[in-house]
Protein backbone atom coordinates (compact mmCIF):
# COMPACT_ATOMS: atom_id res chain seq x y z
CA UNK A 1 0.00 0.00 0.00
CA UNK A 2 1.48 3.29 -0.88
CA UNK A 3 1.48 5.56 2.39
CA UNK A 4 3.09 8.49 0.41
CA UNK A 5 4.77 9.55 -2.86
CA UNK A 6 7.04 12.93 -4.32
CA UNK A 7 8.86 13.28 -7.67
CA UNK A 8 12.18 14.47 -8.17
CA UNK A 9 14.39 14.38 -11.06
CA UNK A 10 11.18 13.10 -13.19
CA UNK A 11 11.54 10.15 -11.21
CA UNK A 12 8.32 9.18 -9.11
CA UNK A 13 9.19 8.05 -5.28
CA UNK A 14 7.05 6.13 -3.81
CA UNK A 15 6.81 4.46 0.20
CA UNK A 16 4.76 1.41 0.55
CA UNK A 17 3.52 -0.46 4.00
CA UNK A 18 2.95 -3.98 4.07
CA UNK A 19 -0.75 -4.56 3.48
CA UNK A 20 -0.93 -7.67 5.69
CA UNK A 21 1.29 -9.38 8.31
CA UNK A 22 3.68 -12.46 7.43
CA UNK A 23 1.56 -15.12 8.56
CA UNK A 24 -1.10 -13.97 5.24
CA UNK A 25 1.91 -13.87 3.13
CA UNK A 26 2.97 -17.57 4.61
CA UNK A 27 -0.22 -18.54 2.71
CA UNK A 28 0.37 -17.26 -0.42
CA UNK A 29 3.43 -18.18 -0.80
CA UNK A 30 3.73 -20.85 -4.14
CA UNK A 31 0.87 -19.64 -5.37
CA UNK A 32 -0.56 -18.12 -8.07
CA UNK A 33 -1.08 -14.25 -7.92
CA UNK A 34 -4.70 -12.51 -9.32
CA UNK A 35 -5.38 -9.42 -10.68
CA UNK A 36 -7.06 -8.49 -6.94
CA UNK A 37 -4.56 -9.29 -5.09
CA UNK A 38 -2.38 -6.06 -6.01
CA UNK A 39 -3.46 -2.67 -6.06
CA UNK A 40 -0.83 -0.04 -7.72
CA UNK A 41 0.70 -1.14 -11.39
CA UNK A 42 3.88 1.27 -12.05
CA UNK A 43 4.53 2.09 -15.25
CA UNK A 44 6.95 5.20 -15.26
CA UNK A 45 10.27 6.23 -13.57
CA UNK A 46 9.95 5.03 -9.85
CA UNK A 47 12.18 4.25 -6.99
CA UNK A 48 9.85 2.35 -4.33
CA UNK A 49 11.15 2.20 -1.00
CA UNK A 50 9.27 0.78 2.32
CA UNK A 51 8.86 3.00 5.23
CA UNK A 52 11.89 1.97 6.43
CA UNK A 53 13.71 3.11 4.15
CA UNK A 54 14.70 -0.25 2.37
CA UNK A 55 14.86 0.11 -1.40
CA UNK A 56 11.77 -2.32 -2.77
CA UNK A 57 12.78 -1.34 -6.19
CA UNK A 58 14.01 0.84 -8.84
CA UNK A 59 12.53 0.90 -12.48
CA UNK A 60 13.56 2.55 -15.26
CA UNK A 61 11.44 2.90 -18.91
CA UNK A 62 13.21 2.73 -22.33
CA UNK A 63 16.70 2.28 -20.77
CA UNK A 64 17.83 -0.49 -22.93
CA UNK A 65 19.18 -0.30 -26.66
CA UNK A 66 16.96 -1.22 -28.84
CA UNK A 67 19.56 -3.25 -30.94
CA UNK A 68 21.14 -4.86 -28.13
CA UNK A 69 17.63 -6.17 -27.41
CA UNK A 70 16.96 -7.56 -30.62
CA UNK A 71 19.79 -9.22 -31.03
CA UNK A 72 19.29 -10.86 -27.62
CA UNK A 73 16.21 -12.30 -28.38
CA UNK A 74 17.12 -13.31 -32.35
CA UNK A 75 19.38 -15.08 -30.91
CA UNK A 76 17.85 -16.64 -27.73
CA UNK A 77 14.31 -17.10 -28.66
CA UNK A 78 14.35 -20.46 -29.90
CA UNK A 79 16.54 -21.97 -27.13
CA UNK A 80 14.34 -19.90 -24.39
CA UNK A 81 11.00 -21.95 -25.65
CA UNK A 82 12.55 -25.41 -24.63
CA UNK A 83 9.95 -26.68 -22.01
CA UNK A 84 11.52 -27.69 -18.97
CA UNK A 85 9.96 -29.65 -15.71
CA UNK A 86 12.54 -28.46 -13.24
CA UNK A 87 11.32 -25.22 -12.46
CA UNK A 88 11.12 -25.44 -8.22
CA UNK A 89 9.20 -23.97 -5.75
CA UNK A 90 8.79 -20.60 -8.59
CA UNK A 91 6.19 -22.38 -10.83
CA UNK A 92 4.76 -24.69 -7.97
CA UNK A 93 5.50 -27.60 -9.68
CA UNK A 94 7.23 -29.32 -7.02
CA UNK A 95 4.02 -29.47 -5.17
CA UNK A 96 2.53 -31.41 -7.67
CA UNK A 97 4.90 -34.62 -7.84
CA UNK A 98 7.64 -35.63 -6.22
CA UNK A 99 9.18 -36.74 -9.75
CA UNK A 100 10.35 -33.99 -11.85
CA UNK A 101 9.40 -35.32 -15.14
CA UNK A 102 5.99 -35.49 -14.07
CA UNK A 103 5.22 -31.73 -13.46
CA UNK A 104 3.86 -29.58 -16.43
CA UNK A 105 6.23 -28.54 -18.59
CA UNK A 106 7.22 -24.43 -18.77
CA UNK A 107 9.63 -22.63 -21.44
CA UNK A 108 12.33 -21.83 -18.52
CA UNK A 109 16.36 -22.08 -19.16
CA UNK A 110 19.70 -21.58 -17.87
CA UNK A 111 22.19 -19.65 -19.90
CA UNK A 112 25.92 -18.87 -18.85
CA UNK A 113 27.52 -21.33 -15.63
CA UNK A 114 25.23 -23.14 -13.14
CA UNK A 115 26.19 -25.05 -10.15
CA UNK A 116 24.50 -28.54 -10.09
CA UNK A 117 25.41 -31.05 -12.75
CA UNK A 118 22.70 -32.22 -15.17
CA UNK A 119 20.95 -35.62 -15.27
CA UNK A 120 23.09 -36.36 -18.57
CA UNK A 121 26.16 -35.34 -16.42
CA UNK A 122 25.16 -38.06 -13.96
CA UNK A 123 23.88 -40.79 -15.66
CA UNK A 124 27.56 -40.54 -17.79
CA UNK A 125 29.72 -40.03 -14.54
CA UNK A 126 27.90 -43.26 -13.32
CA UNK A 127 27.60 -45.02 -16.83
CA UNK A 128 31.54 -45.17 -17.05
CA UNK A 129 32.16 -46.03 -13.24
CA UNK A 130 33.17 -42.76 -12.36
CA UNK A 131 32.82 -41.05 -8.97
CA UNK A 132 31.24 -37.49 -9.17
CA UNK A 133 33.60 -34.74 -9.16
CA UNK A 134 33.83 -31.90 -5.93
CA UNK A 135 33.30 -29.04 -7.84
CA UNK A 136 29.64 -29.43 -10.01
CA UNK A 137 29.90 -25.93 -11.79
CA UNK A 138 29.63 -26.42 -15.63
CA UNK A 139 29.23 -24.43 -18.65
CA UNK A 140 25.09 -24.75 -19.45
CA UNK A 141 24.16 -26.29 -22.82
CA UNK A 142 23.15 -22.99 -24.39
CA UNK A 143 26.79 -21.71 -23.69
CA UNK A 144 28.35 -25.24 -24.67
CA UNK A 145 26.72 -26.14 -27.84
CA UNK A 146 25.86 -22.39 -28.82
CA UNK A 147 28.73 -20.46 -28.14
CA UNK A 148 28.73 -17.77 -31.19
CA UNK A 149 24.86 -17.07 -30.16
CA UNK A 150 26.09 -16.68 -26.77
CA UNK A 151 28.43 -13.80 -27.64
CA UNK A 152 25.51 -12.04 -29.63
CA UNK A 153 23.26 -11.73 -26.04
CA UNK A 154 26.91 -10.29 -24.76
CA UNK A 155 26.20 -6.57 -25.35
CA UNK A 156 22.47 -6.87 -23.35
CA UNK A 157 23.74 -8.42 -20.41
CA UNK A 158 26.61 -6.22 -20.09
CA UNK A 159 24.15 -2.77 -20.19
CA UNK A 160 22.15 -4.60 -17.89
CA UNK A 161 25.44 -4.75 -15.97
CA UNK A 162 26.03 -1.03 -16.41
CA UNK A 163 22.98 0.22 -15.18
CA UNK A 164 23.06 -2.40 -12.11
CA UNK A 165 26.34 -0.42 -11.50
CA UNK A 166 24.93 2.80 -12.09
CA UNK A 167 21.52 2.66 -10.23
CA UNK A 168 22.79 0.44 -7.10
CA UNK A 169 26.16 0.54 -6.52
CA UNK A 170 26.75 -0.87 -3.16
CA UNK A 171 25.26 -4.15 -3.79
CA UNK A 172 27.32 -4.03 -7.29
CA UNK A 173 30.56 -3.78 -5.97
CA UNK A 174 30.36 -6.56 -3.50
CA UNK A 175 28.56 -9.25 -6.08
CA UNK A 176 31.30 -7.66 -8.66
CA UNK A 177 33.35 -7.94 -6.26
CA UNK A 178 32.49 -12.23 -5.93
CA UNK A 179 32.07 -12.38 -9.51
CA UNK A 180 36.11 -11.77 -10.04
CA UNK A 181 36.89 -13.85 -7.81
CA UNK A 182 35.87 -17.00 -9.89
CA UNK A 183 36.35 -17.25 -13.59
CA UNK A 184 33.35 -19.07 -13.66
CA UNK A 185 31.26 -15.62 -14.50
CA UNK A 186 30.28 -13.53 -17.96
CA UNK A 187 33.19 -11.69 -18.88
CA UNK A 188 33.41 -7.90 -17.36
CA UNK A 189 29.80 -8.59 -15.77
CA UNK A 190 28.74 -9.29 -12.08
CA UNK A 191 26.97 -12.22 -12.86
CA UNK A 192 27.29 -16.14 -13.70
CA UNK A 193 24.17 -16.72 -15.08
CA UNK A 194 20.78 -15.59 -16.57
CA UNK A 195 17.30 -17.55 -16.60
CA UNK A 196 15.10 -16.66 -19.54
CA UNK A 197 11.09 -17.56 -19.50
CA UNK A 198 8.57 -17.29 -22.00
CA UNK A 199 4.71 -16.53 -21.30
CA UNK A 200 5.36 -17.77 -17.60
CA UNK A 201 3.51 -16.42 -14.17
CA UNK A 202 5.75 -17.31 -11.44
CA UNK A 203 4.30 -18.20 -8.63
CA UNK A 204 5.00 -15.92 -5.07
CA UNK A 205 8.41 -17.01 -4.33
CA UNK A 206 11.52 -15.37 -3.09
CA UNK A 207 15.02 -16.45 -5.13
CA UNK A 208 16.98 -19.16 -4.45
CA UNK A 209 20.92 -19.79 -4.88
CA UNK A 210 22.16 -16.17 -5.97
CA UNK A 211 24.14 -13.61 -3.92
CA UNK A 212 22.34 -12.46 -1.00
CA UNK A 213 24.54 -9.08 -0.68
CA UNK A 214 23.50 -8.52 -4.15
CA UNK A 215 20.41 -7.27 -6.01
CA UNK A 216 17.81 -8.79 -8.31
CA UNK A 217 16.96 -7.58 -12.28
CA UNK A 218 14.42 -7.97 -14.95
CA UNK A 219 14.26 -7.37 -18.28
CA UNK A 220 11.23 -8.01 -20.77
CA UNK A 221 11.26 -8.57 -24.71
CA UNK A 222 8.25 -8.80 -26.29
CA UNK A 223 6.33 -10.56 -29.46
CA UNK A 224 2.97 -10.30 -30.71
CA UNK A 225 0.50 -8.95 -27.89
CA UNK A 226 -0.36 -9.77 -24.95
CA UNK A 227 -1.85 -8.90 -21.60
CA UNK A 228 -1.06 -8.90 -18.05
CA UNK A 229 2.53 -10.46 -16.49
CA UNK A 230 3.52 -7.46 -14.38
CA UNK A 231 6.13 -7.91 -11.77
CA UNK A 232 4.35 -7.80 -8.49
CA UNK A 233 5.10 -7.66 -4.37
CA UNK A 234 2.13 -8.57 -3.56
CA UNK A 235 2.74 -7.71 0.72
CA UNK A 236 3.13 -4.64 -0.31
CA UNK A 237 -0.04 -4.20 -2.96
CA UNK A 238 2.53 -3.18 -5.77
CA UNK A 239 3.48 -4.19 -9.25
CA UNK A 240 5.33 -2.92 -12.11
CA UNK A 241 4.70 -3.23 -16.00
CA UNK A 242 8.17 -4.26 -17.28
CA UNK A 243 8.11 -3.69 -20.93
CA UNK A 244 10.56 -4.10 -24.10
CA UNK A 245 14.01 -1.64 -23.50
CA UNK A 246 12.36 -1.29 -20.00
CA UNK A 247 14.68 -2.63 -16.98
CA UNK A 248 14.01 -3.28 -13.12
CA UNK A 249 16.43 -3.85 -10.28
CA UNK A 250 14.51 -5.16 -7.12
CA UNK A 251 14.99 -7.03 -4.25
CA UNK A 252 13.93 -10.75 -5.15
CA UNK A 253 14.50 -11.81 -1.63
CA UNK A 254 11.25 -9.81 -0.79
CA UNK A 255 8.77 -12.27 -1.86
CA UNK A 256 7.38 -11.33 -5.42
CA UNK A 257 5.67 -13.20 -8.91
CA UNK A 258 3.91 -12.09 -11.33
CA UNK A 259 0.35 -11.89 -12.85
CA UNK A 260 -1.38 -13.53 -15.66
CA UNK A 261 -0.43 -13.45 -19.18
CA UNK A 262 -3.08 -12.89 -21.51
CA UNK A 263 -2.13 -13.80 -25.30
CA UNK A 264 -3.75 -11.90 -27.42
CA UNK A 265 -1.73 -12.65 -30.76
CA UNK A 266 -0.92 -16.05 -31.77
CA UNK A 267 2.51 -15.17 -32.38
CA UNK A 268 2.56 -13.32 -28.53
CA UNK A 269 5.93 -14.08 -26.44
CA UNK A 270 6.71 -12.05 -23.27
CA UNK A 271 11.01 -13.25 -22.76
CA UNK A 272 12.10 -12.42 -19.45
CA UNK A 273 15.06 -12.44 -18.88
CA UNK A 274 17.64 -12.55 -14.95
CA UNK A 275 21.08 -11.97 -14.39
CA UNK A 276 22.49 -12.92 -11.26
CA UNK A 277 25.86 -14.42 -9.40
CA UNK A 278 25.34 -18.38 -8.40
CA UNK A 279 26.42 -18.13 -4.79
CA UNK A 280 27.61 -22.00 -5.07
CA UNK A 281 29.63 -21.11 -8.48
CA UNK A 282 31.57 -18.68 -6.06
CA UNK A 283 31.77 -21.05 -3.01
CA UNK A 284 32.77 -23.92 -5.47
CA UNK A 285 35.37 -22.00 -7.57
CA UNK A 286 36.83 -19.05 -6.13
CA UNK A 287 40.53 -18.41 -6.17
CA UNK A 288 40.25 -20.86 -9.20
CA UNK A 289 42.27 -19.89 -12.56
CA UNK A 290 41.16 -19.59 -15.98
CA UNK A 291 43.88 -22.90 -16.70
CA UNK A 292 41.70 -24.62 -14.16
CA UNK A 293 38.33 -23.39 -15.95
CA UNK A 294 39.64 -24.14 -19.39
CA UNK A 295 40.71 -28.11 -18.00
CA UNK A 296 37.50 -28.45 -16.06
CA UNK A 297 35.02 -27.64 -18.98
CA UNK A 298 36.87 -29.53 -21.30
CA UNK A 299 36.32 -32.84 -18.61
CA UNK A 300 33.07 -32.50 -18.27
CA UNK A 301 32.45 -32.22 -22.67
CA UNK A 302 34.65 -35.49 -22.75
CA UNK A 303 32.64 -37.60 -20.24
CA UNK A 304 28.96 -35.92 -21.29
CA UNK A 305 30.40 -36.35 -25.37
CA UNK A 306 31.92 -39.91 -24.92
CA UNK A 307 30.02 -42.59 -26.86
CA UNK A 308 29.88 -45.83 -25.41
Amino acid sequence: MIEKKEKKNNVTIYYVKKDYDDIKLNQILNKKLKRKDIDTIIDHDADVYTLDGKLLLRFRKNKLNKETVNAFYDNVINFAMNPTTNRGSASGSKYKSKNIYENPKIMTNIIGYFDKLSPQHKFKFKQQGKRLPKITVRETRFLAEYPEKFNKLLPLIKEIDKYYEQYIPENYIKQKNKAKQTPFHIANTAFTTITTNVNYQTTVHTDKGDDAEGFGNLAVIENGKYKGGETCFPQYGIGVDVRTNDIIYMDVHEPHGNLPIELETKDAKRLSIVCYLRKSIWDQTRGKTKKFMVRHNRTMKNIKNKKD
